[in-house]
């Protein structure tokens, strides 16, 4: 197992229980939830799951700042631990190795 998936899993780990989180509390509050916010998130999670099972950098980073981008925008509420998933996102793309690359 290479060094970028353990991170990578974790990321999208932690993206999915933020999801029902966020779902819990604004069902808590009897409101409506965004249904952006959600999609995203969960689009980001599946991201991180691909680069998780499969060496795919550009697909850590795209949830990376996906994850960055949603956490900077719940930052008052559940916006924290996002951000973490989305900083392992980042640090699973820069330290997996893809086949075939030599490390220069």
């Amino acid at each position: 197992m290479s060094s970028g998936r353990v991170p990578a899993a974790a990321s999208a780990a932690i993206a999915l229980v933020m999801i029902a989180v966020y779902l819990g509390l604004i069902a808590h509050q009897d409101g409506e939830p965004a249904v952006w916010f959600v999609a995203g998130l969960a689009a980001a999670a599946l991201l991180a799951a691909y680069g998780a099972a499969r060496p795919a950098r550009l697909a850590l980073i795209a949830a990376g700042v996906l994850m960055l981008a949603f956490g900077l925008l719940g930052i008052l509420s559940i916006g924290l631990p996002i951000i973490v998933a989305g900083v392992l996102a980042l640090v699973a793309a820069g330290r997996l190795r893809v086949p075939g690359r030599s490390a220069a």
